[in-house]
């Protein structure tokens, strides 16, 4: 079966996409107008679950790998919902203490695919910790469409608070280092360059097509960021230009790379908006950066 990509979908059909990833368009919207373009609302209809992941499919490392061990992970968090709760992947028979990656998800919660993130790096020899900022709602439903309507009644604040706790719970993880790095897509993305902010001891932060912070709080980020774009994204490449200019006026080390050509998404392989030579390139970026900073 031919795998479909971004270049079989209408540019109009891929941006309302976009939007109802983003919360920015309901599902009925979505089919209506993507309805328009393609001339029917089954058409429409046929579009979305053409766009929607397909998790099994696109599954790197299975969870039942033996050269990886697993366990639900829990840490307290204070200021935000009680616990953090999520996924913990680990090389299965390497001894001794091992560099830490916070792993953040997308806009829907811990889902299949950042399950399989996280057992990729822990294949690469990293302690691995994908929190689910959905588990004061329940934790990630099994259904993206029901998982982008829970997303939508999170309390920011509070899930920003325990993205805090669990950095700082894997600062002093017993079976880590000490180095602890993040990486995260979309919503998570966002999520590193916040911490960035936040957590001056983060010794490397890998935001893919995340959210810029605002312009005063540059100046407190004290780890290296290697920073991944789409070429194709104007709703989160338009805070790029000042961002930059505040990591110059502030000194932060970074690196930055924009992909031309893909889409919003380009590294998630469950999706067409998927693009295998740019995921491939910025995924070893991200690890060779990981293994410079974090060795």
């Amino acid at each position: 079966m031919t795998r479909l990509t971004a270049k079989d979908f209408p540019p109009e059909v891929l941006q309302l996409f976009d939007r109802y990833v983003h919360g920015d368009l309901s599902r009925r919207g979505f089919i209506d107008q993507a309805g328009r373009v393609a001339g029917s609302a089954a058409a429409g209809a046929g579009l979305l679950a053409a766009l929607s992941p397909r998790f099994a499919e696109a599954q790197v490392v299975s969870p039942a790998d033996p050269r990886i061990s697993t366990r639900t992970q829990a840490f307290d968090s204070p200021q935000g919902n009680g616990q953090v709760r999520g996924l913990l992947a680990r090389p299965a028979k390497v001894a001794g203490k091992l560099p830490v990656v916070l792993v953040v998800h997308e806009n829907r919660g811990l889902n299949p695919h950042i399950e399989d993130i996280a057992r990729r790096l822990a294949l690469e020899g990293y302690i691995a910790y994908a929190p689910d900022a959905l588990a004061p709602l329940g934790g990630y439903p099994g259904d993206e469409d029901k998982a982008r309507e829970a997303f939508a009644k999170l309390d920011a604040n509070k899930a920003r608070a325990d993205f805090i706790a669990a950095t700082r719970a894997l600062l002093a993880l017993p079976e880590g280092t000490g180095k602890v790095g993040a990486v995260g897509f979309c919503f998570g993305g966002g999520i590193v360059n916040y911490l960035a902010t936040q957590v001056p001891e983060l010794a490397a932060g890998v935001p893919f097509y995340g959210g810029q912070p605002p312009d005063a709080e540059v100046a407190r980020i004290r780890s290296p960021l290697l920073i991944h774009y789409a070429g194709e994204d104007e709703r989160v490449n338009a805070g790029w230009p000042k961002f930059e200019a505040a990591l110059k006026a502030g000194g932060v080390r970074y690196e930055a790379y924009i992909y031309p050509g893909v889409q919003h998404g380009f590294n998630n392989d469950t999706t067409p908006r998927y693009d295998a030579a740019a995921a491939k390139l910025a995924w070893g970026r991200t690890l060779d950066f990981f293994r410079k900073q974090l060795a």
